[in-house]
């Protein structure tokens, strides 16, 4: 049967996030997870409908790509058509042919779950490997140590902490208020958590927002950020662990990230709190033209 290109609706997202909640497994190379879609949402359900590109067959969905940018395409494949010929196929043609609107004009990437067949079919195609993004994970089987710091559950009353952490940890952040808001209020959140993290003045330092893709299945930090202003200070160790704490009690098996290899800082941070090397897996990148 034919493996066709589709997009999203509102209520099609709820189809998604389920899909890719259940594509999330213990032993399978990091891909991503419902909760990026859950970060990305802040911008609201229609930007995020329209971000999304689904491949179905018989109704059956097969993969899922979230555009992070116009030329950034992350792919999310169901377990079993990791190694499907046929969507491999379909895949490569609508990514590299500008006409099927999968991606903008010009050079793209796509980042591609490890070992999947379409990496070797586009590899085929002369793409090439591109930025290196390390994956790590910690095992929530035994409990998470005390961080050494107090950290708090965002409520209504502490998300301009929330959001003025996220805006000192990153300087090209444009989080709002409003925005936490939209993200809070989507079916995505409903397994989520954001934490912040203070200092012995009681002064935010650290926040990061936490998803569960259900009980028993890999949770998601992202995004994980330091103010600025107190950096070296531990406290990005200590809410990895509030993160990895708060994955615990919503039941997930284990807590993934995935950073930049580039960024050894951020790799030495979740180290530091328990979290072992994965793999590391690069972007794949080509030019497309009409």
């Amino acid at each position: 049967m034919t493996v066709e290109l589709g997009g999203s609706d509102g209520e099609g997202l709820r189809e998604v996030l389920e899909a890719l909640a259940s594509w999330q497994v213990d032993d399978a190379s990091l891909q991503f997870h419902p909760g990026d879609l859950g970060w990305f949402w802040r911008f609201g359900a229609e930007a995020t409908a329209a971000a999304v590109r689904t491949w179905s067959r018989a109704g059956h969905l097969l993969a899922v790509g979230f555009l992070d940018s116009p030329t950034v395409l992350r792919l999310a494949l169901a377990p079993q058509a990791r190694d499907d010929d046929d969507l491999a196929r379909a895949l490569v043609e609508d990514v590299v042919d500008v006409g099927h609107g999968v991606l903008a004009e010009g050079r793209v990437s796509l980042e591609v779950p490890a070992g999947a067949r379409v990496r070797e079919a586009l590899a085929d195609r002369g793409w090439k490997g591109d930025e290196a993004w390390t994956s790590l994970r910690r095992s929530l089987a035994d409990p998470v140590e005390d961080p050494g710091v107090r950290i708090e559950v965002v409520s209504a009353d502490r998300v301009e902490e929330r959001v003025a952490v996220q805006r000192a940890s990153f300087d090209s952040s444009t989080f709002t208020v409003e925005r936490w808001q939209t993200m809070h209020d989507a079916p995505a959140y409903r397994g989520a958590r954001c934490l912040v993290a203070y200092d012995d003045r009681d002064a935010p330092v650290a926040a990061v927002t936490v998803w569960s893709a259900g009980p028993g299945r890999p949770g998601l930090l992202e995004p994980l950020g330091v103010h600025r202003d107190h950096r070296g200070r531990g406290f990005g160790r200590a809410i990895s662990l509030g993160a990895a704490a708060a994955l615990r009690e919503l039941g997930s098996s284990c807590a993934q990230v995935c950073t930049p290899s580039a960024n050894v800082g951020a790799v030495a941070t979740y180290r530091s709190a328990g979290f072992a090397l994965l793999s590391e897996t690069r972007d794949i990148s080509g030019d497309r033209s009409a």
